[in-house]
């Protein structure tokens, strides 16, 4: 057990290495940014009274954003995946706790000093400077800690909007409920944030002269220029690699992101391996970037060049098109041409299988309750618990749609990760879930999917989309991946499912 844990680790240490140095990244430039914002404005909100209630208030709210959603957010913002979203949400939640702890500092700088400050003619501004904020620093440092260790657990997060880091671990643990990569992410950024604490405490403990006193060697300069040596540490490690990387940058690079479930995964790698078989393209994976809109807006930004989509998301997800016409073929044909007119996307040939949403419950379960069609869940409904992934809550082709199709109230309904979601079916944690048609763990797991009898869901047949404008650069990437057409059919892309999800 313990070899294969090590085993798993050694493998990926060069990939360890990348995502820390990632994190130590993101969260450091935010906390710079943080600080270099934060302690103006704490100094100014202290001067102000009116202008400390404003900034106190402001900071608080933008506490109470759940972090996910200031991602996404500043990702419809800035209209980029990566980094730059990521820095300033990391920066934003970094702010409180700074500007409170410079006005809290300066507050409680004792009323004497400021006197006898005054009495030798001080200015303000030299008070300041000379007086209030060397005696308010080790409070002031306080806060910079609590806000950088609070920014090494929401990086994590970044990971979503593809800015790297830790998270990515994490994420890609989730997707495929596998442990190992969940801890592979989790336990570094818990070493992170605790050396990240202790690095501050050091220097709060450095600037703070009566802690130093009698202290010996630590005493004096010796101790404040040891106390910074775990955050010049950090820095060092942070940067380091940027540095030391001189591999040449690829004349041709193109990216290719995915959405965040195992087949997304699978059909990314499959187009990106192809690209790399068949030209001299270079290919920069930018994988489980999350849902539909995060990978969408990727791709009409230009973040990313390519990514598997599906012609039912497309139709309705996207284009939230009223029109739905009779067949696979036509849904198709409606999809490529208003892509290419609206968004100067192209859809490439269907790789030949249908993921359609489809309904599933326990086996044993539906032959207890005489279930065969999604029709027949009616009498029951109100007793039922669904779960769903976050985005079919809101999808056009999704559960407001569904239910009114169907007449159907269930007891509750609760999103889960998709990931997730069969293992809580299996459990009798939720009665049905929305499964994919290709899942793998349908017959896993003894699912059985009820009939669609009043044909709700639209064909979902997957296919490379690709940016107008990197096909007019490369061509080449159209002729690369025209084999790939018709290639994959549902048992197919079921066993490949079935390859990684319990294999």
């Amino acid at each position: 057990m313990i070899h294969s844990v090590i085993d798993f680790i050694l493998f990926r240490m060069d990939e360890l290495l990348l995502r820390t140095q990632e994190h130590l990244v993101l969260t450091g430039v935010a906390i710079i940014v943080a600080i270099i914002v934060g302690i103006p404005l704490g100094i100014y909100a202290y001067k102000n009274k009116l202008l400390r209630s404003a900034t106190f208030g402001i900071a608080g709210i933008i506490q109470t954003i759940p972090s996910l959603a200031m991602l996404a957010f500043l990702l419809a913002l800035t209209g980029k995946i990566g980094m730059l979203p990521a820095i300033i949400s990391l920066t934003l939640y970094a702010l409180l706790p700074i500007i409170q702890n410079t006005v809290t500092g300066l507050d409680n700088v004792s009323p004497e000093i400021l006197e006898a400050s005054e009495g030798i003619g001080m200015t303000p501004a030299q008070q300041m400077r000379i007086v209030k904020l060397p005696l308010a620093m080790p409070v002031i440092m306080a806060g910079i800690k609590t806000a950088a260790v609070i920014s090494v657990g929401i990086a994590t997060l970044s990971a979503f909007i593809g800015a790297g880091g830790l998270g990515d671990f994490i994420n890609r643990g989730l997707t495929l409920a596998d442990t190992r990569l969940i801890l592979l992410g989790a336990v570094p950024s818990a070493v992170m944030a605790i050396f990240v604490s202790f690095a501050f405490s050091s220097i709060e403990w450095g600037l703070n002269k009566k802690r130093r006193r009698h202290r010996g060697v630590l005493s004096g300069p010796a101790g404040l220029y040891i106390s910074f040596l775990p955050i010049v540490m950090l820095v060092v490690l942070g940067f380091a690699g940027s540095f030391y990387d001189t591999s040449p940058v690829p004349k041709k690079l193109i990216s290719i992101g995915s959405k965040n479930f195992t087949e997304q995964l699978i059909l990314a790698e499959i187009i990106a391996q192809r690209i790399e078989a068949s030209t001299d393209i270079s290919v920069e994976r930018k994988l489980n970037l999350g849902g539909t809109m995060i990978c969408h807006e990727a791709l009409i930004n230009g973040e990313i060049d390519i990514y598997p989509e599906y012609t039912g998301t497309g139709l309705l997800a996207i284009l939230k098109s009223d029109y739905r016409p009779p067949d696979p073929d036509g849904v198709y044909k409606l999809v490529a041409e208003s892509y290419m007119k609206r968004f100067d996307i192209k859809w490439l040939g269907p790789l030949g299988f249908n993921n359609t949403y489809a309904i599933a419950v326990m086996g044993k379960t539906a032959h207890e309750n005489r279930w065969k069609r999604i029709s027949d869940l009616k009498a029951d409904a109100h007793k039922l618990k669904a779960g769903f992934p976050a985005e079919f809550f809101e999808r056009a082709d999704g559960y407001p749609g569904f239910k009114e199709a169907y007449y159907l109230e269930f007891g509750s309904a609760v999103g889960l990760d998709p990931a997730l979601m069969y293992d809580a079916v299996k459990e009798g944690q939720v009665d049905l879930i929305t499964a994919f048609s290709t899942d793998s763990r349908i017959p896993g797991y003894g699912l059985e999917i009820l009939d669609d009898d009043k044909n709700y869901f639209p064909p979902y047949y997957a296919a490379p989309i690709v940016r107008g404008s990197t096909l007019m650069q490369y061509p080449e990437i159209e002729k690369a991946l025209a084999p790939l057409a018709g290639l994959i059919d549902e048992k197919a892309m079921q066993g490949l499912n079935f390859q990684v999800d319990q294999k």
